[in-house]
């Protein structure tokens, strides 16, 4: 529903809406919550154990709290984006990973807030912030930095903890299997590739002998001689080339969804963690924009006439 919350109908309509609400859902800085009355104290005076779930750039407690921010921020400040790319030149992910990862772990907190409102009879805040998630999925990394002090660098696709984890151009156990396939079986007895560790440090000439075997062969031959050697390997993919790979359509990672002024259907993801008895399914497409709401206002007990009144003064 589209809906103004600011004005004295609009602030009415929410206020019935938190009646029947388990969880709000705040994408807003806090002093833009406290003007709408939408902080957890005036919930609480509407629905005493309501939840609020909001998501904040950087979180509270620090002195950039009361800044706004998004996802690159998030992504060069925790340390993920100084490690990818070049030493020279930073990159951040293309993928969003700093905003889905924040919403999926929201999800999450929401949950286990429900779950203990079932305990206590208590609701609670939740707060997600961008930065919070980059730096907790880059914790590997600043570990890594504070305990031992290794300053490592970008160094492109090549992987910096294990050998040969690399992207390559073509026309452990799995190391031993991988040496045997390069033909460098004398390698397995080199100290200088002693274990993973050693190998990510020389993984620069590692991921040198297998650009010059897979430069021999198709993407095709050399995925097949990988698999045989039980080495996990994949293809490299254009977007439309992942739309079009056989097994992602198999197995029901895109759902095909008609959507009003498309020309096409969006190839949309479903729930990517399926449950056995009670999996994710798209029941409906997302709704346009106020597409259901005079039939949300119907439910409050609004009549035609209220709700033509509303839409004439702007409140919806």
């Amino acid at each position: 529903m589209t809906l103004d919350p600011a004005c004295p109908e609009g602030r009415e309509i929410v206020r019935k809406l938190l009646a029947t609400a388990d969880v709000v859902v705040a994408n807003l800085p806090p002093e833009v919550l406290r003007s709408l009355a939408l902080d957890l104290e005036s919930l609480r005076r509407v629905k005493p154990d309501i939840i609020l779930t909001t998501v904040t750039a950087f979180g509270a407690g620090g002195p950039w709290s009361h800044k706004h921010g998004f996802d690159g921020i998030g992504q060069v400040m925790c340390g993920s984006a100084y490690l990818t790319g070049t030493p020279d030149q930073p990159m951040r992910a293309s993928v969003a990973w700093v905003d889905c990862g924040t919403a999926s772990l929201a999800a999450l907190g929401t949950l286990a807030a429900l779950m203990a409102r079932q305990k206590t009879g208590r609701g609670q805040k939740v707060e997600g912030a961008l930065l919070r998630t980059a730096v907790a999925f880059n914790n590997p990394a600043l570990t890594e930095q504070q305990v031992i002090q290794v300053n490592r660098i970008a160094t492109m696709n090549r992987g910096q903890t294990s050998a040969p984890s690399d992207l390559f151009r073509t026309r452990g156990p799995m190391f031993t299997r991988w040496a045997k396939l390069m033909g460098e079986e004398h390698w397995l007895t080199n100290p200088r590739f002693a274990d993973d560790r050693a190998r990510g440090d020389a993984g620069e000439l590692i991921s040198k002998r297998m650009s010059e075997w897979t430069g021999s062969r198709t993407t095709k031959e050399a995925l097949a001689e990988l698999e045989k050697a039980k080495i996990p390997a994949g293809p490299l993919y254009s977007p439309q080339q992942a739309l079009e790979d056989e097994h992602i359509r198999a197995a029901g990672l895109l759902h095909d969804t008609d959507y009003p002024g498309l020309a096409r259907p969006a190839p949309l993801a479903p729930t990517p963690v399926d449950l056995s008895e009670t999996p994710g399914r798209f029941r409906h497409r997302a709704p346009t924009l106020g597409e259901h709401t005079d039939e949300i206002l119907a439910e409050l007990g609004y009549g035609p006439d209220a709700i033509a009144e509303l839409r004439a003064k702007d409140v919806i």
